[in-house]
């Protein structure tokens, strides 16, 4: 490991994992786990994560066994723990969600328990035109199950006929169904599991699966960000940072640019598609018939920045000066309080720009014009443009390209500072200025359709924001001084975070393919089903 005194002969620093030689291979091996289990595995393979996790979780726990406790009583170890047992749960309850969907299916068919034997739509017509009304006796075979609706010999002459005719297509068309029916017989016998499940499920009171479920759906939504939490205290963990009054600092950064690097991730979201329900994916609003009256209420996507920028201002103007709470204010405290209250009035006026009422209120100056429409008829000159129909709202991206050109021009206490500064500041601006070449484009050729309109601006959008996230986060106190004390200048940290961030966001494009293919292949598994015999 690195030895803990800079090459410049500075004076030695405190012991941490970073520093401490023993056993690095363990620390790097549990650190390397963690990362993609936590990151690349979960949202696609949730087996695979258990194992990673599990042995991650053995590696680290090997570790300290071994090494001595260098950053006491740290929220790392705890919160790691406790996610492993909240995904854990989460899994069981996943299972249990699955068999009571079953179990409720049964409830809605009367409790039919009847075999069903899959047939392609295809065949089936072939059958039909050659077997007229066969398939109709079939139909009432397998629901019969002894009620002697049907003779025995009737069964026999409708499932034996299938063999009995010359030609190939009927022959192998009913040896598909006879396989189907050993096919049936078989999983009855081998899946004895499940049945208890199912069992199980039905003893569960209904009140206890609906807040099992909340639970599920909360942990689904949020776990990702959970993970980004856990690795960061790890790396907090790790350097030995955030100590003492540094940790009012290195908690002001970490949280703030970590709202930045999941705003990317969103943003690059909201390119590929998602949230198109929502028209925020720069889509033209599905109206309530087309989806559910929940998401036909839901506040755009501009809205929602708005808010969120608003309700930053509003709880940080309190909390800029915790730092050297009692101390005299100084200038670059008042500096940090103007920008959250920017941010509290840039918020307010992009919520104020996102209502319908206000805008409402804006055309009042016409309002007796509009009795002329009603009274000489229809004028289209009346007919609200195009550009109402979708949110051009500058507001977010004005105050970001504010605080971009604030930080990048920001004076600090050393030059690696002021340059690593600089660097998430200019990044912001390139946020804000390609997200006004996608309002020019959505003004110039407002969306017309519920599938996204994905303009390519927003791909640099998101870059900016991740990477102008991630090193916000590095920017701290503590992180500039480490890069001091080992001779690291600010491009280190901009070089690695931009092969990061590429890196992060061909990931997040192959996982959003990964499941618009497995939904695509549950679809067209769900097709033969409408075929089925029951």
């Amino acid at each position: 490991m690195a030895s803990p005194e800079a090459s410049t002969g500075s004076a030695p620093i405190s012991l941490t994992y970073f520093t401490h030689s023993g056993y690095s291979g363990l620390m790097l091996a549990h650190i390397g786990l963690m990362t993609v289990a936590w990151f690349f595995v979960l949202p696609i393979w949730q087996i695979i994560f258990f194992s990673l996790n599990a042995f991650g979780l053995l590696v680290g726990t090997i570790y300290n066994s071994k090494t001595p406790d260098l950053y006491g009583n740290n929220l790392h170890h705890k919160l790691g723990w406790a996610l492993t047992w909240i995904v854990f749960a989460q899994a069981i309850i996943g299972l249990f969600r699955f068999f009571s969907n079953g179990r409720h299916n049964a409830k809605a068919n009367g409790g039919d328990q009847a075999t069903f034997m899959t047939i392609s739509a295809h065949n089936r017509t072939e059958y039909q035109q050659m077997h007229p009304g066969s398939l109709a006796s079939m139909h009432r075979y397998s629901h019969d199950s002894g009620h002697g609706t049907e003779s025995e010999s009737g069964r026999s002459d409708s499932l034996g006929g299938l063999h009995e005719g010359k030609d190939e297509e009927t022959q192998h068309f009913g040896h598909h169904i006879q396989v189907n029916q050993v096919g049936a017989a078989a999983s009855s016998r081998r899946f004895v599991a499940d049945r208890i499940l199912f069992r199980a499920t039905q003893m569960v009171p209904g009140w206890l699966m609906t807040a099992t479920s909340f639970f599920y759906d909360a942990v689904d939504v949020l776990i990702l960000i959970f993970g980004f939490v856990a690795i960061l205290t790890g790396f907090v963990t790790y350097a030995g940072v955030f100590k003492g009054s540094n940790i009012f600092n290195g908690l002001a950064h970490s949280v703030k640019g970590g709202v930045f690097f999941w705003y990317g991730l969103l943003t690059l979201g909201r390119w590929m598609g998602c949230f198109a329900e929502y028209g925020w994916a720069w889509n033209v609003r599905p109206p309530m018939g087309v989806v559910s009256a929940r998401k036909a209420r839901v506040p755009s996507a501009e809205f929602v920045e708005s808010f969120v920028i608003f309700l930053y201002g509003l709880t940080n103007v309190f909390l800029e000066h915790l730092a050297a709470w009692g101390d005299t204010w100084t200038a670059q405290d008042l500096e940090h309080v103007s920008i959250t209250i920017m941010f509290f009035g840039g918020g307010l006026c992009g919520m104020l720009v996102e209502s319908k009422k206000i805008r409402q209120l804006l055309n009042a100056s016409l309002a007796r014009l509009d009795a002329g429409q009603k009274q000489y008829g229809f004028n289209e000159q009346w007919t609200p443009p195009k550009t109402y129909s979708f949110s051009m709202n500058p507001f977010p991206g004005l105050v970001i390209l504010l605080l971009g050109l604030m930080m990048s021009s920001h004076h600090q206490h050393s030059m690696v500072s002021t340059m690593v500064h600089k660097q998430w500041g200019t990044l912001f601006v390139g946020f804000a200025l390609a997200r006004a070449v996608t309002y020019i484009l959505m003004y110039l050729s407002p969306p017309s359709s519920y599938l996204p309109s994905r303009p390519p601006s927003e791909i640099v959008s998101s870059f900016c924001l991740i990477s102008g996230g991630l090193i916000f986060i590095a920017s701290n106190k503590d992180t500039v001084a480490a890069m001091e004390r080992y001779d690291l200048n600010a491009m280190f940290i901009f070089t690695v975070t931009m092969g990061f961030t590429a890196f992060l966001m061909a990931w997040q494009m192959i996982a959003l393919a990964i499941k618009g293919w497995a939904v695509r292949r549950r679809q067209s598994e769900s097709v033969p089903d409408r075929g089925t015999l029951a």
